[in-house]
């Protein structure tokens, strides 16, 4: 008999796909020795230069609030896991501490801060160390830096310092727009991790940066890697979850894990069949028929999920931020975070949060991808405005 968590789609309140030919029936669980060469062990890569062998597949634990989830995932071999201050309300990283318990110098440990001083910084790393039970993080990352100037030289010394007193092992930055920072990047000369958003519906638009990076000795870690391979719009909070057909996630990961470049992901999980479903994807290759569903999703989502190009960038007249509130839009409408959505969106400055597009006659920003934008963004600032 099926567990509810098992009728739950991996992503939440969405239009589904045409089902021509894919039954929406459930995929049979495969045994954990399925993704496991014969020697036992999974397959790791080398991330950069840091000498960390790390799985393909990763945990991001941000929307995790079963711990058992967390738990299993180290049972099952998996051994990178990222969290950061901020998620949950800053309860995130003390669940995660709980549910590895004394597992956690087995894994690589990852967390974030968007502080934007040094005593800021300072004092989000050691809440972090408190909360996570560990006396230092493998990867400490500058968190959602989308331009250059948000790498300031205060910031660098904060992380600069945290390494050498031994808190931290690696420094590490994230990033929806790797392009805009790489120079930065390189400029600093102290980065060691790159953690990017990369999926099929944002296909090849950074992968030059990638390679520069990746060339360098920097390791890349990928998140946003599903995309929303759940299907089209969602109608956001108290919306019901519609059944996932079977396959669309799993070859969005398979389409990841293919690009060497990235030494692992950080897919999200909330319950058991969504990890043992990624997991599935250490064993299998992205095949044909994966790549023709992705194909069929592209499509489904084009009017409503933001590809993160960044070509929109300050081409609204009232300096309303397009592509970052479109994927706050996403976390409600894809994947049923109405609260992460909104707590993004409030974190606007209120003159920006204040415009309703409604208001405007016509609308500047055209998308070169397809998005209706201004249906995206009034529907934005209705849900949570």
């Amino acid at each position: 008999m099926e567990s509810k968590s098992s009728r739950r789609g991996f992503l939440a309140a969405g239009l589904s796909l045409p089902a021509v030919g894919l039954a929406a029936t459930r995929m049979p669980e495969p045994a954990a020795f399925q993704a496991r060469p014969a020697g036992g062990a999974l397959a790791t890569r080398t991330l950069g230069k840091t000498g960390l062998k790390v799985t393909l597949v990763g945990f991001g634990c941000m929307i995790t609030s079963d711990p058992t989830v967390i738990s299993r995932a180290v049972d099952m071999g998996i051994t990178y896991f990222d969290t950061a201050r901020s998620y949950s309300g800053g309860n995130n990283e003390r669940m995660v501490a709980g549910a590895l318990g004394a597992n956690r110098n087995k894994i690589t440990l990852s967390s974030k801060s968007q502080a934007s001083t040094k005593a800021q910084a300072m004092e989000h790393l050691e809440t972090s160390l408190k909360e996570l039970g560990t006396d230092h993080l493998d990867i400490w990352y500058m968190h959602g830096r989308d331009a250059g100037t948000a790498i300031t030289d205060e910031c660098v010394d904060a992380w600069t310092t945290a390494k050498q007193q031994g808190k931290i092992r690696f420094i590490g930055v994230s990033s929806h727009n790797p392009n805009a920072i790489a120079d930065r990047i390189f400029q600093v000369g102290k980065f060691d991790v790159v953690l990017s958003q990369y999926s099929f519906a944002t296909g090849t638009t950074n992968d030059a940066t990638y390679k520069r990076l990746s060339d360098a000795g920097i390791g890349l870690v990928a998140m946003k890697v599903m995309a929303p391979a759940g299907g089209g719009r969602g109608r956001g909070r108290g919306a019901a979850a519609t059944p996932a057909v079977p396959g669309k996630h799993l070859a969005a990961l398979k389409w990841v894990l293919k690009n060497p470049l990235f030494g692992t992901t950080v897919p999200s999980m909330t319950d058991i069949d969504q990890l043992e479903t990624n997991f599935r994807a250490l064993s299998e290759k992205l095949s044909p028929e994966d790549e023709k569903l992705l194909a069929m999703v592209n499509e489904e989502i084009r009017p409503y999920y933001c590809r993160m190009c960044h070509q929109c960038s300050g081409q609204c007249p009232k300096g309303v931020p397009v592509s970052d509130t479109i994927r706050y839009l996403s976390y409600a409408d894809f994947y049923g975070q109405f609260a992460l959505g909104r707590e993004h969106f409030l974190a606007l400055p209120e003159n920006v949060r204040s415009i309703r597009c409604a208001d405007c006659s016509s609308c500047s920003v055209t998308c070169p991808n397809g998005v209706h934008v201004t249906d995206r963004l009034m529907r934005a600032q209705e849900l949570f405005g």
